[in-house]
């Protein structure tokens, strides 16, 4: 779980941020949507590893609570397919399997090629108002000569054999920017898997190529 914040401006913010990485040689998900105990307004947010989120279907943790960790997905791309349009599966140093609601549910059972992300918004009473999750990525990922890659050569999956939400936080592209992925109503937890891709659809410089996204999470 990262930053719990409350801005002048009334509204509630929450971040998490994912590291990528592309390396350039030479030459199964559960999804869920579940309801939450009302409550003094609290944001709860998490990108890979996190900390729990107190009694299940409370996000009655301690509050504020950081977690520091800034989670990887990565893939090094084989000279024999560079720039060949060949989608490459990225893989992940998270270790967060067990669902951070609280129920001790195995969400994500290979998190080593899957990033689990899960979001939720407490309130007394309900009411109307949505929480909106969005993801900010920079233009490129870039190595230490400025070479640069698009960011949006990377997008990811979600699936979710046993759910009947798989799309709760959808599948997607990364835009170089700002892009909202859903919204959700009061008293709600969303979670899902993501698999992370490449595309490369170019030959590119040798290098390690790095990019942080950062996912937010905002109420009124």
């Amino acid at each position: 779980m990262k930053r719990t914040t409350r801005s002048t401006t009334a509204r509630l913010a929450a971040s998490a941020c994912l590291a990528l990485l592309c390396v350039v040689e030479i030459g199964s998900a559960h999804a869920w949507s579940l309801g939450v105990t009302g409550g003094d307004r609290r944001l709860f947010l998490h990108v890979g590893n996190g900390t729990v989120s107190g009694t299940s279907g409370r996000l009655n943790g301690p509050s504020p609570t950081t977690n520091p960790t800034r989670n990887r997905v990565e893939v090094t791309v084989p000279q024999a397919l560079l720039g060949s349009g060949t989608v490459l599966a990225m893989t992940s140093n998270s270790t967060q399997n067990i669902s951070l609601y609280g129920d001790g549910n195995n969400t994500c059972p290979t998190p080593a090629s899957q990033v689990m992300v899960g979001a939720g918004f407490r309130r007394n009473g309900g009411g109307s108002a949505n929480a909106t999750l969005s993801v900010a990525s920079p233009a490129n990922l870039t190595n230490s000569s400025g070479d640069t890659i698009p960011f949006t050569e990377i997008s990811w999956t979600v699936s979710a054999p046993g759910s009947g939400v798989p799309n709760v936080i959808p599948a997607g592209t990364f835009n170089g920017g700002t892009q909202t992925l859903t919204t959700f109503a009061a008293n709600t937890y969303i979670e899902n898997c993501h698999t992370f891709r490449y595309a490369n659809s170019a030959v590119r410089a040798a290098g390690t190529y790095n990019g942080t996204v950062t996912y937010t999470l905002t109420a009124p």
